[in-house]
């Protein structure tokens, strides 16, 4: 049988959602994989709704907004496209960028609509479908899944992706001026550390656990564990419930992560 991908849009209401009505009432054909949620800017997507629609199986989710410079609140389509920069790197480390996509569509651009869910399904079907629907795959995959939407919901991660445009474009009060190449790779070692935080806090929460314990279940150095761990014990989310023969067992503060 052929794969036929499910495929997750969050369309704008103003620019990309018309523009997709205008494909309708034009008759204009495009694949019928694509399910629509309207969101009033494309600026309202949290990369937590595109994690958790990866985590629930989709194949693909795209986010179509309008074109820069003519977003009906301004700025909302630069906030999605830092946003969005933000989610390819996390989803990098786990090889699966590119089945997320931003694009911009205006009301009066239902052929390009219609081009942009054509190419965007054909990329899905070469891809196959999510590893997600492999057992195994998935045994491996979820957690991780889990530990990116967790590490996105990070102030730190927050705040930095919110001041992006700020931070390159505006100088400081030292009249320094960040370069963009600089805060991309400082964008890049946040979104590492903060994943591997946010797999430290989940593996807690399934069990009280050691550095050493830690350091073999997830892969890492011991002394990187160790690292984040101080970092996490003074936000609060991780403590040291215990020591056993000298070795201190550190347990999650937060609540369960469905």
């Amino acid at each position: 049988m052929s794969f036929e991908p499910k495929i997750l849009g969050f369309l704008c209401n103003w620019c990309s959602y018309a523009g997709a009505d205008l494909a309708g009432v034009s008759r204009i054909q495009y694949p019928p994989n694509l399910r629509v949620i309207r969101v009033m800017c494309s600026g309202r997507v949290d990369p937590e709704f595109i994690f958790e629609g990866l985590l629930t199986g989709l194949d693909g989710v795209i986010v179509m907004g309008c074109h820069p410079g003519d977003c009906h609140y301004l700025e909302g389509n630069y906030e999605a496209e830092m946003k969005f920069h933000m989610v390819q790197k996390f989803l990098k480390l786990l090889h699966m960028d590119q089945r997320v996509h931003l694009e911009w569509v205006s009301a009066s651009e239902g052929s390009r609509f219609a081009e942009v869910i054509s190419h965007f399904t054909e990329q899905i079907k070469n891809l196959g479908p999510t590893p997600l629907k492999d057992e195994q795959l998935a045994r491996e995959l979820r957690p991780k899944l889990k530990a990116i939407k967790l590490a996105a919901t990070s102030y730190r991660i927050r705040a930095l992706v919110g001041r992006e445009r700020d931070i390159t474009q505006n100088e400081n009060v030292y009249g320094e001026k960040i370069p963009p190449e600089e805060f991309d790779q400082l964008l890049t070692q946040t979104v590492l550390d903060e994943y591997h935080r946010a797999r430290i806090q989940l593996a807690l929460q399934e069990s009280p656990k050691s550095v050493k314990e830690l350091a073999t279940e997830l892969q890492l150095d011991p002394s990187e564990v160790l690292d984040n761990i101080i970092v996490l014990k003074n936000r609060g989310t991780v403590t040291m419930e215990q020591i056993i023969e000298n070795t201190p067992i550190y347990v999650s503060l937060m609540e369960v992560m469905e």
